[in-house]
This record gives C-alpha cells, sequence and structure tokens, in this order.
C-alpha cells in the first residue's frame, strides 16, 4: 500500500513539474509571437488552473484520509466527507468564475489565452499519465496486490 501512495505522489509531483514546464514555454511563446497581454492571459489561466488542481488534490487525499481513519463507521465518514468536498468544488469553481468575471471586466483579457492557460493542468494530467501510466496500471502491479 506504501508503494502505491509513493507512486501516486511522484504522479502527482510529475504533473505539477510539466505543467510548470509547459505553461512556461507557453507564455513565453506567446510573448514572443504574439503580444504580452496574450502572454498575460495564459498564465492568468495557467495559475488559476494550477491553483485548483492543487486545492482539488489536497481534498481529495483529506477524503481517502478520512476514509483510512474512520474504519467501520465509513457510511457516516462517506456522506459527510462526499458533502464537503461537492461543496469545495463548487465553491472554488464559483470562485474561479468570479475572478474571471472581474478579470474580463477590468482587464484586457484574450479568451482564447484564457483557454490555453486554463487547459494546460489537463494537458499535462494526460500526458504524464499516459507516460507513467504502464508504471501505474501494469498487470504486475495488479497480481501483486
Amino acid at each position: 500500500m506504501d508503494a502505491m501512495i509513493g507512486v501516486e505522489a511522484r504522479t502527482l509531483h510529475s504533473v505539477h513539474k510539466f505543467n510548470a514546464v509547459i505553461l512556461g514555454l507557453l507564455i513565453a511563446g506567446s510573448w514572443y509571437i504574439f503580444s504580452w497581454p496574450l502572454a498575460m492571459s495564459v498564465m492568468i489561466g495557467g495559475l488559476l488552473a494550477s491553483a485548483s488542481f492543487i486545492l482539488l488534490s489536497r481534498d481529495i487525499r483529506k477524503l481517502m484520509d478520512s476514509f483510512t481513519r474512520a474504519g467501520a463507521n465509513r457510511n457516516t465518514v462517506k456522506r459527510v466527507s462526499k458533502v464537503r468536498l461537492l461543496f469545495n468544488f463548487y465553491a472554488r469553481l464559483g470562485v474561479i468564475g468570479l475572478i474571471l468575471y472581474e478579470l474580463n471586466v477590468y482587464m484586457p483579457i484574450h479568451m482564447i489565452g484564457l483557454a490555453v492557460g486554463l487547459s494546460t493542468i489537463m494537458f499535462s494530467v494526460v500526458v504524464v499519465v499516459l507516460s507513467k501510466g504502464n508504471m501505474l496500471y501494469s498487470v504486475q502491479r495488479f497480481k501483486g496486490a
């Protein structure tokens, strides 16, 4: 079990590192090729998505820890923890929506750059999981479990 937690933590760390590299390249490239306002929009979208992903992973880790500690009382923990996770998720989504609305009203934001920045974390997750999928989901790992 501890080996699997180590693999998950390393994979999450790889997602964060890969996302930082991709986001940096996209910001630099959009600034060099197009303009600073586009690069700023990519940066804002990427930072918002990264922060949301970090908070979501923290919430999921807390949920899993509460199941581990609960033992036989999983039904009560299950309901409370799921409600808390969903509340945090939708509250975070609402806050991001308000931030994006305020930025759109008070700053010139390029929507394409913002969408590119917001999608960097999804791209990073897909690339890292596909590249490490053999290590995570190999037949030998399931046979040994």
